[in-house]
């Protein structure tokens, strides 16, 4: 909730001017009220309306100021005249006023191509820009008036202390964890641009391949589309320009001229997603990079972990090689980083960046439960041995002909784990999961728990093992208690139940458990004593990522818990921007792209009620072709085929632009 002075944000008016500051309403949404530490913000404008936070604001400057952001940025489309032209009138007129030559034609010239702009442009930017416009004009009548009845200059008009700060969003942008720039590399699709879409990616996500094949892709419950049919497949289309760049043999594409070296050295432990970002981009500035890792080859648990037929290492392996190539990049494997490094560390580099991961699997916590027992196999010792031995033979092969599994799970890695398993010939292959199909699906996506079942995984829902049972060391079975959903008589959370009486055994030569993983810390220096988190993982202040010593920093798993990929590409592209000026000033700072973004997340961008209107409904999603069942079975071939070129550009057209423009004046 946020005290304002007036508001018209998403539908909500709020008009306390002429009240003392206590009497003042509370607007509903997070608002930017602090834009950064001492700094507040004077006026908050964006596509749902504007929002002032004090007195004596220049309205008619700040409306001035954004619509010449809208100018800026309309020149990346221009592909309708309403958009293109009328965004010039808007700040041609708007600017007119504020220097103090305005009239009231102006004004109704404002209103009609304002009106015009929100009924016809193509895109969102288009639409949505006029709407604070029209606000002002219309709540801040006076003001104006004023101006142009005295051809006076608005009182900021020439005040180069006020900052506006603007930034381009949309709520695919918002809701993707690395703030990928979606609608651009969908737009270099549709265009057959597929290298400016490629490096529309790469702002932001290096991962480019890795990305297009395994994010669990946040952004398409955030797609505009659902709210008229169905979300753009987001994933799929990002593979195409990775895959572009390397199947004609091309240069690796940088969203930007690598700097020169300017001397200062980063130690990054893990290369992993986290790892291999934060090298990426602290390179691409001119800082050089030593990364450690204990695992033979790069990659970590992306290498490891994730089956070949999701993620070919092949693939993987152009986005760990485009990294590599960059001036100052240099990768250690065969290396567990001690204690003693990290001292060592700490006097020889400039900064030093954790991305360890979260590699120990947590028990399932059953009575009987012990690691030592034959047919015990945590989640991440048997991917291990399943992908050293498929992807580099470094390993015997996981035959489990004949063989029982069962799974306790319900995410990426224990999916994961059961369908590895089929493909090593197990006799029967089941996953435990206390919860619902609907969420297991939640956890992870629509179509890897159905490829899943295609291809003979049985799921047992609302489910938990009791007992272990062994005999002579080994598990030979397992007491498996059932629950129900039993809604809350007051209104809270439903409970799980266990249901008396519907206990059953199951016969198991492996259990796996996959249920979390927990981060290996134990190489950090005791008398660091850095500061850790109820679960065990590094702590810091979520937006910077410097832990509670200075110069470390922490990204990925290791700060947060099991996470996805993005995720940790996002934390480590922050963190790897902040230790870029860290290195040279000394100083943690953010830039104001960054604070934008996280004022713009708490706020939310998309509206799930919104009613999207203007756009022809009812365009079919385009779906990728699949290995067949029973291909896929007993291969490691990659399941999904990706997009045609006419599907890719089918399914880029679908694409609505949704671009918002938001901006804060501090």
């Amino acid at each position: 909730m946020s005290k304002v002075l007036f508001s018209t944000w998403q539908g909500e008016f709020i008009d306390n001017r002429g009240l003392p500051k206590e009497e003042w309403k509370e607007s509903n949404f997070k608002l930017p009220v602090n834009y950064d530490g001492d700094r507040n913000s004077k006026i908050f404008i964006g596509w749902n309306g504007l929002v002032l936070f004090d007195e004596g604001v220049d309205v008619v400057k700040a409306a001035c100021e954004y619509a010449a952001q809208y100018q800026i940025y309309s020149e990346a489309c221009g592909r309708c005249a309403p958009g293109r032209w009328g965004g010039r009138i808007l700040y041609d007129m708007f600017d007119k006023i504020a220097r103090g030559e305005g009239s009231k034609a102006d004004v109704a010239h404002l209103k009609e191509v304002s009106e015009t702009m929100m009924k016809t442009s193509k895109c969102e930017i288009g639409r949505t820009v006029p709407k604070p416009l029209l606000d002002v004009l219309e709540h801040f009548k006076d003001e104006v008036d004023d101006l142009i009845a005295n051809q006076k200059k608005s009182p900021d008009y020439d005040n180069e202390a006020i900052n506006y700060i603007a930034k381009v969003t949309a709520p695919c942008i918002d809701a993707c964890p690395d703030h990928v720039d979606i609608p651009a590399y969908i737009e270099g699709v549709r265009d057959l641009n597929f290298i400016d879409s490629l490096k529309a990616t790469k702002k932001t996500m290096p991962l480019a391949h890795t990305c297009g094949r395994v994010c669990p892709h946040p952004c398409e419950d955030e797609c505009r589309r659902a709210n008229l049919d169905e979300p753009i497949s987001i994933m799929e289309l990002k593979r195409i320009g990775a895959d572009y760049e390397t199947d004609y043999g091309m240069n690796f594409n940088y969203p930007y001229e690598q700097k020169p070296l300017n001397g200062k050295k980063v130690a990054i432990v893990g290369a992993g997603p986290a790892g291999l970002t934060g090298a990426y981009y602290l390179a691409l500035e001119g800082v050089a990079c030593d990364v450690y890792d204990e695992l033979p080859v790069l990659g970590g648990e992306v290498a490891v972990g994730v089956p070949e037929y999701r993620m070919p290492y092949e693939k993987y392996k152009k986005d760990i090689d485009a990294v590599g190539a960059l001036e100052g990049v240099n990768f250690i494997t065969n290396t567990r980083v001690t204690a003693d490094m990290l001292r060592k560390f700490e006097k020889e580099y400039d900064a030093i960046l954790l991305a360890t991961g979260t590699r120990l699997s947590k028990k399932v916590r059953a009575k009987n439960e012990d690691p030592s027992l034959e047919g015990y196999w945590p989640a991440i010792p048997f991917l291990d041995r399943i992908n050293l031995s498929v992807k580099w033979g470094l390993a015997e092969p996981v035959d489990l002909t004949g063989k029982t599994i069962v799974c306790v799970g319900g995410g990426f890695t224990s999916m994961d784990v059961v369908r590895c398993a089929i493909r090593a010939n197990a006799k029967k292959v089941i996953m435990l999961y206390r919860r619902s199909e609907e969420i297991i699906i939640g956890n992870t996506s629509y179509e890897e728990y159905h490829e899943a079942v295609e291809e003979g995984v049985e799921f047992i829902f609302y489910s938990a093992i009791e007992e272990i049972i062994a005999k002579d060391g080994k598990i030979e079975k397992l007491k498996v208690n059932k629950f129900e959903l039993v809604p809350d008589p007051n209104g809270g959370r439903a409970q799980l139940v266990k249901i008396e009486g519907a206990d059953f055994e199951l016969e198991c030569d492996y259990l796996i458990p996959a249920v979390s993983q927990d981060a290996d810390l134990s190489y950090i220096p005791e008398e660091w004593e850095l500061e850790l988190t109820s679960w065990n993982t590094l702590k810091t202040d979520g937006t910077t990522y410097q832990t509670s010593r200075k110069g470390v920093f922490a990204a990925g798993d290791c700060e947060y818990g099991p996470m996805t990929i993005v995720n940790a590409v996002g934390q480590a592209k922050r963190a790897a921007s902040v230790i870029s000026r860290y290195v040279q000033t000394g100083e943690i700072s953010l830039l104001d792209e960054e604070i934008m973004e996280d004022h713009l997340r708490k706020l939310k961008v998309y509206d799930k009620k919104e009613k999207v209107t203007g756009w022809v409904p009812g365009l079919p999603r385009e779906v990728s072709e699949k290995l067949g069942v029973d291909e896929r079975k007993y291969s490691q071939e990659e399941v999904n085929f990706g997009f045609t070129r006419e599907q890719a550009v089918n399914e880029a057209s679908r694409c609505m632009r949704c671009y918002y423009i938001a901006m804060v004046a501090v």
